[in-house]
């Protein structure tokens, strides 16, 4: 497979900065590789939200508060995601850092968009608890509905050496 083969040359010093350079800069990127990267993000945002919502219910917040929280630990675990395989790669923390924020900044905030706005505009979505089938049922409605609309953003960005392709050369 293309994708394994420039993987093996990259570590060896090819190609290091232009992300994938097996693509010519024509945004050929496998459907296969953006939904990688948006999975990669969607994890990360998933435990984020979930968190927050624990949080904000055992702390008794509102659906503001909570939401706010749990979008914040969304952005916080998806670029710990990141972070740690940048970092597994021997990257300096500032370095790495950067690399985050460049490659998940716009997936993670398209997928809270979604993910968020399916949530606040399902009737009951907001007042569902986490104890509630309901609750569980739309956030996996939510998170499917931004997968799908986030894996062509990640698509798009990848093939023009943005988004997770910044991170991808630190990849082992």
């Amino acid at each position: 497979m293309q994708h394994d083969t420039h993987a093996e040359h990259a570590h060896h010093g090819h190609d290091h900065g232009h992300g994938h350079g097996h693509h010519g800069g024509t945004g050929k990127v496998s459907w296969r590789t953006a939904a990688q990267a948006t999975l990669h993000c969607l994890t990360g945002c998933a435990i984020g939200e979930v968190l927050g919502m624990v949080i904000g219910t055992a702390l008794g917040w509102g659906n503001v508060p909570t939401m706010a929280l749990a979008i914040a630990l969304a952005f916080v675990f998806g670029y710990a995601l990141t972070l740690r395989g940048i970092l597994k790669a021997g990257v300096d923390f500032k370095t790495a850092f950067r690399v985050a924020l460049a490659a998940d900044t716009l997936s993670i905030a398209v997928m809270e968009l979604i993910d968020n706005g399916v949530i606040a505009l399902w009737p009951g979505g907001m007042d569902a608890h986490l104890s509630d089938p309901m609750f569980w049922s739309i956030l996996a409605i939510a998170l499917a509905a931004a997968f799908v609309v986030t894996t062509p953003v990640n698509k798009w960005l990848i093939g023009r050496g943005k988004g997770h392709a910044v991170a991808h050369q630190y990849h082992h």
